[in-house]
């Protein structure tokens, strides 16, 4: 029966084979560790990786934190039980070179003294500039990686994924989605063994996929405006984070160590006003697609 020290076990050891191929792609950066305690219980790890060949800062951050249910969140989930336990690895890359997408990945599990369970997770990308054959190879790879657990997946965690990372305030997607999901547990002829083995393989489908979209596009050469327009681009990124996210919610209502909640926003960004990018552009084809529901296999 899958528990949850099997669960926590599984992604420490994802940290540390997905911090490995991170490296082995960059060429240059380690990952420089800090373990942490959590005052009510549990801790965690947070590795960060700053100023490589290609990552300019990335952090692939695990822990396992348990105790006492906050009131913030048992009012929120409208739960009675007393105690808790959460698990998960969370992972953002911000690049260098604006040819070079962001990514994100989160895998979770959490779990009530009461017996009240369930994964999340999922994978998106933005890049800062789409180019429709990385995108197809990015939903492709996740496509295929739903397809072996049920052919339901891949659509229906594609719209939430394209519903979640929505900025309402700007009409726009962070990025071209990916796959998201929440409270998935057993039931509807699954057990929680196999949902637990879909999240395993989500987990293991970043690395190949990230290592592949660095190694194609770390050397393309870039020139200041470009430079400028990834810098307008993170800062979108920012405001997603910063407002919508629920695992940034998660982390400050649990008393969530703050250095490693705020790991996902970029060493450097930028606001500038009212920008328009010129008619025809890579920067504006890129805003053009920026849409829910958008089919990257086609």
């Amino acid at each position: 029966m899958t528990d949850k020290t099997q669960i926590a076990t599984f992604f420490q050891d994802l940290q540390n084979r997905i911090c490995q191929a991170i490296e082995q792609a960059d060429g240059k950066a380690k990952f420089q560790e800090d373990v942490w305690n959590r005052p009510g219980g549990g801790g965690g790890h947070t590795r960060i990786l700053q100023e490589g060949n290609v990552i300019e800062k990335g952090g692939v951050n695990f822990s396992a934190v348990h105790g006492e249910m906050p009131l913030a969140l048992k009012e929120k989930m409208n739960a009675t039980a007393e105690d808790f336990f959460a698990s998960g690895v969370s992972i953002v890359m911000h690049p260098h070179n604006p040819h070079v997408p962001i990514i994100h990945m989160n895998i979770r599990y959490f779990e009530m003294s009461d017996g009240t369970y369930w994964f999340g997770g999922g994978i998106d990308l933005t890049p800062h500039y789409i180019v429709d054959e990385d995108a197809r190879f990015f939903h492709e790879s996740l496509k295929e990686t739903c397809d072996a657990h049920h052919p339901e997946y891949y659509p229906k965690y594609k719209k939430w994924a394209d519903d979640y990372f929505y900025i309402p305030h700007r009409e726009e997607t962070r990025g071209i989605g990916g796959i998201f999901f929440d409270r998935l547990k057993e039931g509807e002829g699954k057990t929680k063994e196999q949902c637990f083995e879909f999240v395993k393989s989500v987990g293991e489908t970043f690395a190949p996929i990230y290592t592949h979209l660095m190694s194609k596009n770390k050397n393309k050469p870039f020139i200041d405006t470009q430079k400028n327009w990834q810098l307008l681009r993170r800062g979108r990124y920012v405001e997603f984070n910063l407002v919508y996210d629920q695992g940034t919610k998660f982390g400050l209502e649990t008393a969530g160590r703050i250095e490693s909640i705020l790991m996902s926003l970029p060493k450097y960004a930028s606001w500038q006003y009212d920008i328009k990018p010129q008619k025809g552009s890579a920067e504006a084809y890129t805003l053009t697609n920026l849409i829910k529901h958008k089919d990257w296999l086609k």
